[in-house]
């Protein structure tokens, strides 16, 4: 299982419909707006996460 680095759910890499990869490390997401939240800045939401 993956944390979606947006909204820190918890997502299954293997049935997810969204993933990004970013720096060689995908990162899989809940749902779209998350997606497209994380393309857009990135390192916002890999900071925030910490």
């Amino acid at each position: 299982m993956a944390i979606d680095p947006v909204c820190k759910m918890t997502v299954d890499e293997k049935t997810a419909l969204f993933r990004s990869e970013y720096r060689e490390k995908f990162y899989y997401f809940c749902a779209k707006g998350c997606k497209v939240a994380f393309d857009k800045d990135p390192e916002k939401c890999l900071k925030e996460g910490k």
